[in-house]
């Protein structure tokens, strides 16, 4: 094998690399960068959530509701 093959496997795009995502403003400067990590921290992060939701809207769902204590004689204010 010479030279100009070992240059052409190297060259040979890794599909098992992950993605990033850059975004730079209108003069170049790299404003942000997503990488595969932050996708799956978004998506259990979204996962969590949503458990959180049904849990709280099964547990109040099915509590007893709160009963109200009647009202108390209350001291009457005279009115200027």
């Amino acid at each position: 094998m010479n030279q100009f093959e070992s240059r052409q496997s190297q060259s040979q795009l890794n599909k098992n690399e992950g993605w990033v995502v850059q975004v730079y403003s209108s003069n170049r400067r790299l404003l942000c960068m997503l990488e595969p990590s932050h996708g799956w921290i978004f998506l259990i992060g979204c996962g969590f959530g949503l458990l959180l939701s049904v849990i709280w809207f099964n547990a109040t769902r099915n509590s007893p509701p709160l009963e109200s204590t009647p009202p108390t004689d209350s001291l009457i204010l005279p009115v200027d």
